[in-house]
């Protein structure tokens, strides 16, 4: 739907913070038609005052706020239960199958990128903008997601399971700018968000207690069980495996070892955790499934830089791309700590151009090849 300015609707996806209300002020400025739209994902009870989270209580109301000042309609839906079942099941069920999982990713793919899009095409929208740092990059073979000219803040990571005909219909006005750009125009603009803090916690986790979450959405479902060394030897016990991920050292309750452990392995059935030395966390080959590749590649092999996690630099890398949707990933350099559950995130070699991803299921023993 075009309005009388000659420009289009625009749905913008309004979480209550700095980034998206200045993708909505940006939109105004250039005469789209803006409506704003914010999901109520969660509850706490008190996350009204809670700082650092987002899509809830205060949140809300901040969105209205900014949405008042640039006079666009906004409209705020109950997508909680659509949440629960989306994402904090899967988040829930992940860390009971001994992965570490990514919430915002799924949050991305199934509630932002699925059923948000799909309700701006019912509202007469011909884009869904939101305020993600990143940048989408329109080329004579289609779309391209690029990471955000400010690598501090790139999201990039996060969207790697967006499909192509997604992207075709995605903005990101803020994708270009470093950060302190965006508070300048939310200054300018007399945003409330303005000077508002960036959420640092997954939202629906407060103060990182990820534990307390997962017992809460299953429960009776936390056994106890035993700390082994990778010969078997038992050095402790253990009150649940969702207290643990794979890389991890700090609070394993076991001392008076030769060298710092790490949790190299979790063993959910058998209720166990595998622990060992530094060196047995690196591996170079492992597996990927799910794989969501963003325009077709030249070959079934692909040479690029991977991510393991969002706050790892990107590593050389070689794909075998399968037909079953799962790549064999091997890393061309010492190796990384290989976590079941994060995603594997494909780059172009040099480059800025995100070529795709897949989720990283159980690591293979290094080969050395």
């Amino acid at each position: 739907m075009t309005v009388g300015t000659g420009k289009p609707r625009v749905v913008v996806a309004m979480s209550g913070g700095v980034d998206s209300s200045v993708a909505a002020g940006i939109l105004v400025r250039r005469h789209y038609d803006v409506v704003g739209v914010t999901l109520q994902l969660y509850d706490h009870g008190a996350a009204l005052n809670r700082k650092g989270a987002c899509c809830a209580g205060r949140d809300i109301h901040d969105a209205k706020r900014v949405a008042e000042r640039l006079e666009i309609p906004h409209y705020v839906l109950d997508y909680e239960e659509r949440f629960r079942r989306a994402v904090m099941d899967d988040f829930a069920d992940a860390y009971l199958r001994g992965e570490t999982p990514i919430p915002c990713v799924r949050c991305n793919q199934r509630i932002k990128f699925g059923d948000l899009l799909a309700l701006a095409r019912e509202l007469g929208a011909e884009m869904l903008a939101t305020g993600h740092y990143v940048r989408k990059i329109d080329t004579a073979d289609g779309p391209e997601l690029h990471c955000a000219a400010d690598a501090r803040r790139d999201q990039s990571y996060f969207l790697f399971a967006t499909t192509r005909d997604q992207l075709g219909l995605l903005h990101f006005p803020i994708g270009d700018m470093p950060k302190e750009k965006v508070r300048e125009i939310a200054r300018d603009l007399q945003l409330s968000t303005a000077e508002k803090p960036d959420s640092q916690d997954i939202c629906f986790v407060p103060e990182g207690r990820y534990a307390e979450i997962v017992r809460r959405i299953r429960r009776d479902t936390d056994s106890a069980g035993e700390i082994v060394d990778e010969d078997g030897r038992i050095l402790g016990a253990h009150s649940g495996v969702i207290q643990f991920t794979v890389g991890q050292r700090k609070r394993l309750g076991i001392s008076g070892n030769r060298e710092p452990l790490f949790v190299t392995r979790i063993d959910p059935a058998a209720r166990t955790i595998v622990v060992g030395p530094r060196e047995s966390l690196r591996q170079r080959t492992f597996t990927v499934a799910d794989v969501n590749w963003l325009g077709a590649p030249n070959s079934r092999s692909v040479t690029c830089s991977v991510k393991v996690r969002s706050t790892r630099p990107p590593a050389a890398a070689e794909v075998d791309l399968r037909e079953d949707r799962t790549a064999k990933v091997r890393l061309t350099g010492d190796g990384d700590t290989i976590a079941p559950g994060q995603a594997c995130v494909f780059y172009e070699s040099g480059g800025t151009r995100l070529l795709g991803g897949g989720w990283i299921t159980r690591p293979q023993p290094a080969t050395g090849t």
